[in-house]
């Protein structure tokens, strides 16, 4: 047992290690110390908890008698520190995304919205949440599954989620487009957190799947998540909805084509078969999403995504069709008319990092006459939103914030 103890400490100081630390050029260990850093800091005081209750179990039982369990004990307790970090770590979050709203829509900004609305905004979160990462379903929420909106089988299904009260004048649409580097993800995977937390707030969620490389090379993946919009303006008003108003949202490569098609509205190109439907979405919230297939500004010297995308995903090479790369970076279609729009990066995050999203929220910030909002969380992973911990629930609570200014902002202007 003392064996087990001294390696458990040690796998476990190590997790904390790549949780605390910013590592990014890790080569072919990228996927390990992802993970590691991921569950490890998302989930720092659950981990503390479980160190600690073995620790005692441990001490009753008499194992620390032996010098290695000692020493075990010593590196837990480092590990323990860390941890706290961590958690004291994402409890600041709030602060963060809270600056990131006040600097894009003013400190007023709650002001601008019905005083029924305002009402239904949290500025806090429940231990009962984060300590139970993995529940998602909430009360209110009637969720309708497998829905077909286009003729690619199961890539083209959708699920909607209804809040069981209808809103007067029609629920706003939030659309959610999950993440997976283009080639894996579906859309019951990413996301619950938000969507549940929207739909109890009288917002109609709808989380899509979509054709996925190798099968299918690029633009199938923007013309699906186009489609899908063609499909809410027709369809959702028979859930309550008013397809009038839709935020499209998602992480990573969700993150890369929600705000892509957020740029782009209309593109006859994309749209084949449905081009006189109107695309345009009325606000975009992309998490760490990748903005430029081109690199242009080298910022991901010697960790280059360009094998992955040529291979599978453009299945073309970045000398072969400059022009395609170029067409598919959100980066490449910044301008006045995009619509409002909260970036969320972390600072920590190893698989797309936080260069990208700085120079995209520059060049957008730079041209558009909306706000643009840009949350860079300290310490936070790659796809930290996933479950609850405390970080995700104060982002998905500024997320609302930021969704529900962009709706009342719609409806006075119309």
């Amino acid at each position: 047992m003392a064996e087990f103890y001294f390696g458990l400490a040690i796998f476990s100081a190590l997790g904390t290690l790549t949780a605390v630390i910013q590592a990014r050029r890790l080569y072919w260990l990228v996927p390990v110390y992802f993970f590691s850093a991921w569950l490890t800091g998302e989930l720092a005081f659950i981990h503390l908890v479980l160190q600690l209750g073995l620790t005692s179990v441990l001490a009753f039982a008499g194992v620390f008698s032996d010098s290695l369990a000692q020493c075990g004990l010593g590196i837990f307790g480092l590990s323990w520190i860390g941890l706290l970090y961590l958690h004291a770590q994402s409890q600041n979050t709030g602060e963060y995304v809270q600056k990131a709203l006040y600097r894009a829509l003013g400190r007023d900004y709650r002001s601008e919205m019905p005083a029924q609305r305002r009402e239904v905004l949290n500025d806090r979160i429940v231990s009962r949440s984060w300590l139970q990462p993995f529940n998602f379903p909430r009360d209110g929420v009637r969720v309708h599954s497998h829905i077909s909106y286009g003729d690619a089988g199961k890539r083209n299904l959708l699920d909607i989620y209804q809040p069981v009260t209808p809103r007067e004048g029609g629920s706003p649409i939030l659309l959610q487009v999950h993440g997976g580097a283009w080639i894996i993800g579906s859309k019951e995977e990413q996301a619950k957190p938000l969507m549940y937390h929207m739909s109890q707030q009288g917002w109609i969620c709808v989380a899509i799947n979509y054709r996925l490389s190798p099968k299918d090379a690029f633009p199938a993946h923007i013309i699906d998540v186009k489609k899908a919009i063609a499909w809410i303006k027709e369809n959702i008003a028979e859930y309550g909805g008013n397809p009038d108003f839709i935020a499209i949202t998602g992480g990573s490569a969700g993150g890369h084509l929600s705000s892509l098609a957020a740029l782009t509205p209309n593109r006859a190109q994309w749209q084949p078969g449905f081009e006189d439907v109107d695309t345009t979405v009325q606000a975009a919230v992309p998490f760490y999403g990748v903005y430029d297939f081109l690199d242009r500004y080298d910022i991901r010297t010697g960790m280059s995504m360009d094998g992955i995308i040529a291979d599978k995903v453009m299945q073309c090479s970045k000398e072969g069709n400059r022009e395609l790369w170029d067409e598919c970076s959100p980066l490449s279609h910044v301008n006045a008319e995009a619509p409002p729009m909260y970036v969320i990066q972390g600072s920590h995050d190893s698989l797309v990092w936080v260069e990208e999203a700085r120079v995209f929220v520059s060049a957008l910030q730079s041209v558009a006459s909306n706000p643009v909002a840009y949350a860079e969380l300290p310490g936070a992973q790659h796809a930290f939103e996933i479950f609850h911990s405390v970080r995700t629930d104060e982002v998905v609570n500024s997320v609302a914030d930021f969704l529900e200014w962009s709706h009342a902002k719609w409806l006075t202007s119309k």
